[in-house]
């Protein structure tokens, strides 16, 4: 049971570190800049995050799902992004110098933003490794076939 908690609170950190890179790059490059790269460069950082925290739940969840029964996987991996999504969107603009609860609206949208870049990487991979056939089903079904050869139909009369 502990290493269960211990893969889903290294994916959170993992995904609540990338999200804190972002910021803290947003924000120490917030004042070295004219308006006009500034405001191009911070929808692009975001832009960045975002893709990095797909690749990161890609390779994560190729991993689990290789390793683990599909409904375990999944479940797991849901509940790291959930976590590493609440605590982005509600303890992440700390950092930033910027209170998260002016803007409600503000909040649903970077949430949803980030469930479903999650999801994406979570289908991505799984489809993946799936197609692959290097799933844990995938695998028993082929050690059966292996273990258990066709032999022809013997036709009596």
């Amino acid at each position: 049971m502990g290493q269960l908690w211990r893969r889903v609170v290294g994916l959170v950190v993992v995904l609540f570190a990338v999200n804190l890179v972002a910021r803290l790059v947003v924000r120490l490059t917030e004042g070295r800049a004219d308006a006009a790269t500034e405001a191009e460069s911070v929808p692009a950082i975001g832009l960045v995050a975002l893709v990095a925290v797909g690749l990161v739940m890609l390779v994560a969840t190729t991993w689990w799902v290789r390793r683990l029964p599909m409904p375990r996987a999944i479940g797991e991996l849901l509940l790291a992004s959930a976590v590493g999504c609440l605590l982005s969107v509600l303890v992440g603009p700390f950092v930033s110098a910027g209170n998260p609860f002016n803007d409600i609206g503000h909040i649903i949208a970077q949430f949803g933003y980030y469930l479903v870049i999650c999801l994406l990487g979570l289908l991505l991979g799984t489809l993946g490794v799936m197609t692959l056939g290097l799933d844990v089903k995938s695998q028993s079904w082929k050690r059966y076939v292996e273990a258990h050869p066709n032999r022809p139909r013997v036709i009596r009369r």
